[in-house]
């Protein structure tokens, strides 16, 4: 039994800060390890119900967080950028299951801890296939297009509940419990990781259970930009079409394209923005 792990940071355990984010911030460091031993957590329940290899794609950022020399030596890392997949590279149809952990909630979650989708300040939402859609609704469906289901998301109690309104009986497990965008009431490491690591057992076990996340193709990936800079640099990608002032849209039959073209917009989206200065 293959399993894949989606890596996030904002929904790992211990973690508010948005500086605990980034690297040479106050608290990265730290965080990293955080990080990682919630994502050692999945990875011990993985084994212990039964698989045979597990793979770790570092879903965050840079995708340079992750510490190798820490993680749980049964299992492989995927890390660094030029990812065309981004935050589900490597999930193909050989995997059995996939689990999310670090996970957050979309964007304007009130009680959401470092609630965004894809972007910090650039995005303001996003829709697929019509629907409002955070960064758990993605990478599902990026799953389910493969044919693997998801059975754990492990990140702050808002995302929890996403990933229940969303995929049903899904294993949560919920690290946090969100008091603003920048607060929230923690569970220790330990007794957090203890729980990732039970519910992620507990999934594979009753793996019958879990069917993959299925949208119909066409697939159109609707983008709410704050900036009338970022939706119009960003239409210039061909197949992208502008459908007002700071929205795009995108169609495909082929979702890997969604995912690819996301990891474009977020370069496109993150020159304009940060060379804008107050005005990105």
């Amino acid at each position: 039994m293959k399993v894949y792990l989606s890596v996030d940071m904002e929904g790992v355990t211990g973690l508010t800060d948005p500086e605990e984010m980034h690297a040479g911030k106050r608290g990265y460091e730290r965080g990293c390890e955080l990080m990682t031993a919630d994502a050692n957590a999945a990875v011990r329940g993985a084994y212990e119900a039964g698989a045979s290899a597990v793979l770790v794609n570092d879903a965050h950022g840079s995708t340079k967080n992750l510490r190798i020399d820490l993680l749980d030596p049964r299992a492989t890392l995927i890390r660094g950028p030029g990812k065309a997949q981004r935050m589900a590279h490597g999930l193909d149809g050989s995997f059995q299951a996939a689990g999310f952990v670090g996970y957050h909630a979309r964007a304007g979650v009130p009680h959401g801890v470092l609630n965004h989708t894809w972007m910090g300040k650039e995005i303001q939402n996003v829709h697929l296939n019509g629907d409002v859609c955070g960064e758990t609704r993605l990478v599902a469906a990026c799953a389910g297009f493969h044919g693997v289901p998801v059975v754990l998301v492990a990140g702050d109690e808002a995302v929890g509940e996403e990933a229940r309104d969303l995929l049903g009986d899904v294993e949560t497990v919920a690290v946090k419990r969100g008091i603003d965008k920048f607060s929230a009431e923690l569970l220790p490491p330990s007794v957090a990781q203890e729980r990732i690591r039970e519910a992620m057992a507990r999934a594979l076990h009753r793996l019958t259970d879990f069917t993959p996340y299925r949208l119909a193709p066409p697939y159109t990936l609707g983008v709410e930009w704050n900036s009338t800079a970022i939706a119009s640099a960003v239409a210039l990608v061909p197949g992208v079409k502008s459908v007002g002032p700071r929205h795009t849209e995108f169609t495909t039959d082929d979702f890997a394209q969604i995912m690819a073209l996301f990891g474009i917009f977020a370069t496109i989206g993150g020159q304009i923005a940060c060379g804008s200065g107050p005005y990105g």
